[in-house]
């Protein structure tokens, strides 16, 4: 599932994202058994990532000497002289929390500002535009966070230079607001699926395998299927969803899953393709919803990575949350 990430968030987000590949998956013990006649898309763990590399002292020594002013929950100043460099992502904690621990798997809430190293200009601040970006502390896209979060607090103040995706230096200034554990998987109700569609069968986590018959045709409308019916708020589209999902061609080719990178993502509902944005919209937090989306609701003739120009997409969606975006 693509999404769009705002340039200031891709200052500490790496993604790193695995597709495709084989996995057994065990009977949930629901009425949605994959046929035996068809096209199975399955997905695999991503592989490890790679070791962060240990800052150089003279890394320490530089990020030692910005400066930090201002109160915990507002925008703070940073100051250095320019221009910084760093050979590797380094760190400091500016403030310890006091809040709630910070597990991995919990969904947080931050605030940040991000700094050009090369002469001290902002590029970007959720203060400035109120709008704090949430994850889920794991999520391989935020590697350069998560080991420096987990086992702080919430109101932690966390300091960092890294090198950006253009290659530039930038210090990037975030505080931890808030912290909540969230399911892994949908919860509620079984809903029998019409005849014909693509069928899923669940592991014992949850994780899905998705078979499309063999005589399956593609749809010329968007096709949403509840599976499992939740007894949470319904989402709206002007929300951003916390989800499980797994996405596949329908040749049985998986391109995308949160289950491969072994934690749930967030993102606005207004940043994605329609077929989601229509598809999630009106479904309750907690269920499980099949989509089967026409290209003219994806990606259209744009082909996109693993997706073939004027390809149609199924998706298996948990909506474990929905919040103001």
């Amino acid at each position: 599932m693509k999404h769009r990430t705002t340039a200031a968030l891709a200052a500490v987000a790496l993604a790193s994202i695995a597709l495709t590949g084989c996995a057994s998956a065990d009977d949930s013990g629901s009425d949605n058994a994959a046929a035996s006649d068809g096209n199975v898309c399955e997905v695999t763990a991503a592989a490890e990532p790679s070791p962060m590399p240990s800052p150089a002292e003279e890394d320490v020594k530089a990020v030692d000497a910005i400066e930090v002013s201002g109160p915990v929950g507002k925008e703070p100043k940073v100051t250095f002289k320019a221009p910084l460099k760093v050979t590797s992502p380094t760190s400091r904690v500016v403030d310890e929390g006091t809040g709630a621990e910070l597990v991995e798997g919990a969904q947080v809430t931050i605030n940040y500002v991000v700094i050009a190293g090369k002469d001290g200009s902002t590029s970007g601040s959720t203060w400035e535009t109120k709008k704090p970006e949430s994850f889920t502390l794991g999520d391989p896209q935020y590697d350069l966070l998560n080991d420096r979060l987990i086992g702080q607090k919430v109101g932690t103040r966390l300091l960092m230079a890294s090198t950006a995706m253009d290659q530039t230096i930038q210090v990037t200034m975030v505080e931890v607001t808030e912290s909540k554990e969230i399911p892994t998987r949908a919860e509620g109700t079984e809903v029998a699926p019409k005849e014909g569609l693509p069928t899923v069968e669940l592991a014992e986590d949850g994780q899905p395998t998705v078979t499309i018959p063999a005589d399956y045709e593609a749809p010329t409308e968007l096709v949403v299927q509840p599976l499992v019916e939740g007894d949470g708020a319904e989402v709206t589209k002007d929300q951003t969803v916390t989800v499980q999902y797994a996405g596949c061609l329908l040749d049985g080719t998986s391109f995308d899953s949160s289950w491969s990178r072994g934690t749930p993502t967030s993102f606005p509902l207004s940043g994605v393709i329609p077929g989601w944005t229509n598809g999630i919209a009106g479904q309750k937090v907690g269920s499980q919803v099949l989509l089967v989306v026409p290209a003219d609701q994806g990606y259209g003739e744009q082909e996109n990575g693993a997706i073939p120009a004027n390809s149609t997409l199924v998706f298996v969606v948990d909506i474990l949350e929905a919040k103001a975006a």
